[in-house]
């Protein structure tokens, strides 16, 4: 552009470049693309996952049970060390080794799986040493109570399964909870108030 000097000489005006709008909604764009590219979305494999839990039994032995159905999703961005858990367990999948001892945990007594259907664990705040999970905070829910609950995770390890060739991820997940913060307090003390929950899961990429 030109504009006139005191002698009335015109002389050129160098141009201020312009903020373009448009290239820096487009750079953002591909920057959030990027990094939302790094986080790997898995579901977990319901033949290979299996929550299991250990009561003591009147301080005489370890009981355990286990439950058979458990579907849901695991978000993983290892490099930006973010992720999410999102969980449901089907109660009453409860499984004791005896038709009568299932039923009794389904009962009012203990699970009352007809009015609570699905125990769950849902958590956006993982846990890193470097790229390996190590823990996982998170909203657990019982007979309708949630209580923040915090998971140990062991052995993290994330491959191409040998057989389907998919890449999948596994580990080993652990807490400790009191199940009278949940309202289930049947048999308390005898039937221990602490529980044991162990969990090896196994999860496929979307």
């Amino acid at each position: 552009m030109t504009s006139n000097d005191p002698s009335g000489k015109q002389r050129e005006v160098a141009a201020r470049p312009s903020f373009n709008t448009g290239r820096a909604v487009a750079m953002l764009a591909a920057f959030c693309s990027s990094a939302g590219y790094a986080a790997e979305t898995y579901t977990i494999d319901p033949r290979h996952t299996f929550p299991l839990f250990e009561v003591s039994h009147y301080g005489f032995s370890t009981q355990r049970g286990r439950f058979e159905r458990t579907r849901g999703k695991i978000t993983i961005d290892v490099e930006s060390r973010t992720g999410s858990i999102d969980v449901e367990i089907d109660a009453a999948s409860i499984s004791m080794g005896i038709d009568a001892w299932n039923k009794q945990m389904r009962s009012e007594a203990y699970f009352n799986t007809e009015a609570f259907p699905v125990i769950t664990f849902r958590s956006n705040r993982l846990v890193f040493d470097g790229g390996r999970l190590t823990g996982a905070e998170g909203d657990f829910t019982l007979l309708g109570v949630t209580r923040l609950l915090n998971l140990t995770v062991a052995n993290f390890n994330c491959g191409a399964n040998p057989i389907s060739k998919q890449p999948q991820c596994g580990a080993e997940a652990s807490t400790r909870l009191k199940r009278s913060d949940f309202g289930m307090t049947h048999a308390l003390p005898g039937i221990s108030d602490e529980v044991r929950i162990l969990v090896g899961i196994e999860a496929t990429k979307d």
